[in-house]
């Protein structure tokens, strides 16, 4: 099974390379003249797209082929008051070099939305600023040039007092959503209320590719070993929706979510590194009937959370264990 480790947006060993840089809007207000301080934006934005395109350069070097980019690209993009605003058009050429590098190195990039996206809230506005920020990372994939395989992964949401007509009515609004946004999302599991088994369910339904998140799953769980889950959950990502846009005879493989706890107490927080041990334990389990999966690193240290999980794997593989080193940022497993 081919292994690919990826990280989240920052990077801890390339220093003064945020693509995170933003403004408040009460910055924004400040400013006083209006289209100057959009221009301040564009500006932000710009320099956040050029440290993307840094870390991009970063991952190539160090062979790492799995990213998730920061929503935070476009400072105040979604808000309410700048609804005339069109960035993606300002930004249009940074938008599509970053696009064309991934394309160029063969990336596989998401984003992931923040928990203010919830399909499964009552609230008519809180829908609709949940699918305007849909559209939103959508319109940035679309501008970056990149196939639906480039995903927005979200979180089912709350259970407002009633889980089981919450996922119903995450079913009901995610159904009416344009194709264009459907394709090119995944559902988690998360660490409070919708556990792995719910999540399944739910994709399933909708013939969304469910991301399995081990440590959400390990805290949050109905008892269930999480490898006995796996074949339905590998089984999401062959629908029509998980793979479009695919390669012929190269499927997008799934993908899974990797972190460690801080601290036996306060086990849902994500340590600076990764425990080695569980996720191999995981990895070896599903090793027989996987041809490959796209691990995401989730822990604090980000790329340097990385480097040093992969020391670890070049340990053992020199013991043989099953394990062989592909490269910097990826192994062969056998269970």
């Amino acid at each position: 099974m081919i292994v690919r480790f990826g990280y989240v947006a920052m990077s801890t060993v390339i220093k003064d390379c945020s693509p995170s840089k933003t403004m408040t809007m009460a910055s924004f207000s400040k400013l006083g003249d209006r289209e100057a301080a959009l221009r301040k934006l564009e500006s932000i934005a710009r320099m956040n797209l050029h440290n993307t395109l840094r870390l991009l350069k970063h991952n190539t070097g160090s062979d790492i082929e799995v990213y998730r980019m920061t929503s935070k690209l476009v400072p105040l993009a979604t808000h309410p008051d700048l609804a005339d605003w069109q960035p993606l058009t300002a930004l249009a050429a940074e938008f599509a070099e970053v696009g064309g590098y991934v394309k160029r190195h063969g990336m596989r990039v998401s984003f992931h939305p923040d928990h203010f996206t919830v399909l499964s809230t009552p609230r008519p506005e809180v829908l609709a600023s949940s699918v305007r920020d849909l559209r939103h990372h959508t319109d940035m994939l679309e501008a970056m040039g990149l196939p639906a395989t480039a995903k927005n992964n979200i979180h089912i949401g709350g259970a407002y007092g009633d889980k089981p007509a919450s996922a119903e009515r995450f079913c009901e609004q995610c159904a009416a959503l344009p194709l264009a946004l459907r394709e090119r999302m995944t559902l988690e599991n998360d660490d409070k209320t919708f556990n792995a088994v719910e999540t399944l369910e739910v994709c399933r339904r909708l013939e969304l590719p469910m991301v399995l998140d081990i440590h959400h799953q390990w805290v949050n769980n109905e008892g269930e070993l999480p490898w006995e889950l796996w074949p339905q959950i590998q089984q999401t990502w062959t629908s029509p929706l998980a793979q479009k846009d695919a390669q012929p005879g190269e499927p997008l493989p799934p993908k899974i979510h990797v972190s460690s706890p801080r601290s036996p107490s306060d086990p849902r927080s994500h340590a600076d590194g990764v425990e080695l041990a569980p996720l191999l334990a995981f990895l070896k389990r599903i090793a027989a009937d996987t041809p490959a999966v796209d691990v995401m690193i989730e822990a604090k240290l980000k790329d340097g959370a990385l480097f040093a999980l992969m020391e670890e794997l070049k340990g053992l593989a020199a013991g043989g264990n099953g394990i062989m080193v592909r490269n910097g940022a990826s192994v062969n497993i056998e269970p």
